[in-house]
């Protein structure tokens, strides 16, 4: 595989309709929202939902969520000591971290994409405690929508008892919480400098920018009914050198989101235009 050369910018628009994006646990899992009353999806959410993705690519992947693993392993140790040459690292008293950091980047896609930081306890027999960091290439934003966004909640009964001999009634009152309509937008960017050091290629890329297209492809859950969240397009800027034609932030900012009406109710009331910047390869892919 070839390392990446040329810097990559990039850009997801999305949409939500009566489904909860990104549940906030300090806040009764409501939709995220800032303080402006503009919806959020968090990096860490997004991130979550790329290595799903790359999991259905049949891709190596280091972070597995316990719905979603593809092993049998109950936590990272376990995954980190199924590697043979990382276990040998970690029970070496005088192990090299920038060794043990290339082999996790070698073997998982997630590892050399997002980095990781690798912080294990001292463990039986002659293991010993690991604290390695890799920093990684892909860095992505926090998703805000383009207008405020309406909450609606909606209160919900369990008509059955969870345990047997239960005193109080059948009926368990309970809330949920949905987004009527938004339009969110999400960028990121990946820098050539990191990739060189995690291994990240250019074949890398083009797995992220596939799993982009299909962010919410078996992603379906009781807060996310199918259908509910879609990717409508993924802009795409290569530059032709490793630092970039222009910088990230005018990038991005190439890129306008505004409403047509005064209460937008589908994708077709947004107004999506791109400016573009002289010299600059970009492609606009359409979600799937």
């Amino acid at each position: 595989m070839s390392i990446l050369k040329n810097k990559i910018d990039f850009a997801v628009v999305l949409s939500v309709e009566k489904a909860n994006p990104n549940g906030d646990p300090l806040n009764g899992n409501r939709p995220r929202q800032n303080y402006d009353g503009y919806g959020e999806i968090s990096d860490v959410a997004i991130k979550r939902k790329i290595r799903n993705r790359l999991l259905d690519m049949n891709e190596k992947v280091f972070v597995q969520s316990n719905d979603r693993k593809v092993d049998n392993f109950n936590s990272l140790r376990e995954r980190a000591e199924a590697n043979e040459t990382l276990e040998k690292i970690m029970k070496d008293k005088n192990r090299s971290s920038e060794e043990f950091a290339v082999i996790a980047c070698e073997e998982w896609i997630d590892v050399r994409s997002f980095g990781q930081v690798f912080a294990f306890k001292k463990g039986r027999g002659s293991s010993q405690g690991v604290s390695v960091g890799v920093r990684g290439p892909v860095s992505i934003h926090t998703a805000t929508s383009v207008d405020p966004i309406n909450i609606n909640s909606m209160q919900i009964t369990k008509s059955v008892n969870s345990e047997p001999g239960e005193g109080k009634g059948s009926d368990t009152m309970g809330m949920k919480h949905r987004v009527d309509f938004g339009v969110y937008v999400f960028y990121g960017s990946i820098n050539t400098q990191l990739a060189e050091k995690t291994g990240f290629s250019k074949e890398d890329a083009e797995k992220i920018k596939e799993s982009l297209v299909s962010l919410f492809e078996n992603d379906a859950s009781t807060s996310r009914p199918e259908g509910s969240m879609e990717v409508h397009h993924v802009y795409w800027w290569e530059h032709n050198n490793k630092i970039g034609q222009y910088s990230s932030a005018k990038v991005h900012r190439s890129l306008t989101i505004e409403s047509k009406v005064d209460e937008p109710k589908s994708y077709e009331d947004y107004n999506v235009t791109l400016e573009e910047l002289e010299g600059l390869k970009f492609e606009v892919i359409e979600g799937r």
